[in-house]
């Protein structure tokens, strides 16, 4: 059966069940298509969020439940499949809708080393802004070599006891105003020409083991997290060509959060942005619906 909807929200992390919530409060008939059974994006797998306001300290997993239980008492549809692809076409489609929105979210790239699943959010970390203070005045690893992983060693470092930086290469490949100002820090230490082999420890993490690639030589740094800042996967394999995006293949959009295809809009991890948190996506789902109320308004007048 064929079903006529306003917009059609796919994925439920923070962006898309807070565009949820914004559509069915704005009346327009809403469906979020989710390929896992559970809400909540990587929100799920975070032991604890202390910085989204309001709800300090807050489990991450409780919070997903509270995002999706308030679209679903204010009576957003939800649909457990996984979209394919997304195509304009006279015949065969399930769901005809006016607007699209894309919030599929993005993946950590993750080092696949032994340790880092079974600590992940009890002392490993893709998010240093979002768990940096719980470690304050410990001793931290950072893994990586660009933008993000120097700037996740810059805020820890004015927390932390202790920073190590470990990177594969012998150089860091961040901005060099960035590279200037962590090579000030005295609590910073550079580990280089070095991997993670392992993640240890026992209800949580205490230890890092460092091989050193040229020498195969092992090192074990007694610490309490590591922050891993390898690069993020925008989740937009399937969408590739229904609108324009970067070369790391995030759609470009603003704020508005519209793409360069009408009718189509794009929220959270997937958009370009400076700041990918809970807060950002929840304000881009927000923005979306907003946007998307704009354009229906606009093509019903022509």
């Amino acid at each position: 059966m064929e079903n006529k909807y306003d917009v059609v929200i796919i994925g439920s992390g923070p962006a898309g069940l807070t565009a949820a919530i914004y559509g069915e409060r704005a009346e327009l008939k809403t469906v979020v298509i989710e390929k896992n059974n559970m809400s909540g994006g990587q929100v799920v797998n975070t032991y604890e969020v202390d910085n989204y306001p309001g709800l300090p300290g807050i489990n991450g997993f409780d919070m997903a439940m509270k995002f999706r239980e308030h679209a679903e008492k204010l009576g957003a549809n939800f649909v457990v499949d996984e979209v394919k692809k997304i195509e304009e076409a006279e015949n065969g489609k399930k769901v005809i809708c006016e607007t699209i929105i894309i919030a599929s979210g993005a993946t950590h790239r993750k080092l696949d080393v032994p340790g880092e699943l079974e600590f992940s959010g009890r002392g490993v970390s893709y998010c240093a802004t979002c768990d940096g203070a719980f470690f304050r005045n410990k001793e931290v690893v950072v893994v990586g070599g660009g933008d993000v992983a120097v700037e996740d060693a810059i805020f820890l470092a004015r927390l932390c006891k202790k920073v190590y930086l470990v990177h594969r290469r012998d150089e860091l490949r961040a901005a060099k105003s960035l590279q200037a100002r962590l090579f000030q820090m005295e609590n910073v230490e550079f580990i280089w020409n070095s991997r993670v082999k392992e993640i240890a420890g026992e209800h949580a993490v205490n230890k890092v083991v460092i091989e050193h690639i040229d020498t195969k030589e092992e090192q074990n740094l007694e610490v309490s997290g590591i922050f891993i800042a390898v690069g993020i996967i925008p989740n937009t394999e399937n969408f590739k060509g229904v609108a324009d995006m970067d070369n790391q293949g995030y759609f470009i959009a603003g704020e508005d959060t519209k793409t360069s295809t009408k009718g189509i809009f794009v929220a959270g991890d997937v958009r370009t942005k400076q700041l990918r948190q809970i807060v950002t996506a929840v304000s881009d789902g927000a923005n979306a619906i907003t946007s998307i109320e704009h354009y229906l308004t606009e093509e019903a007048v022509k």
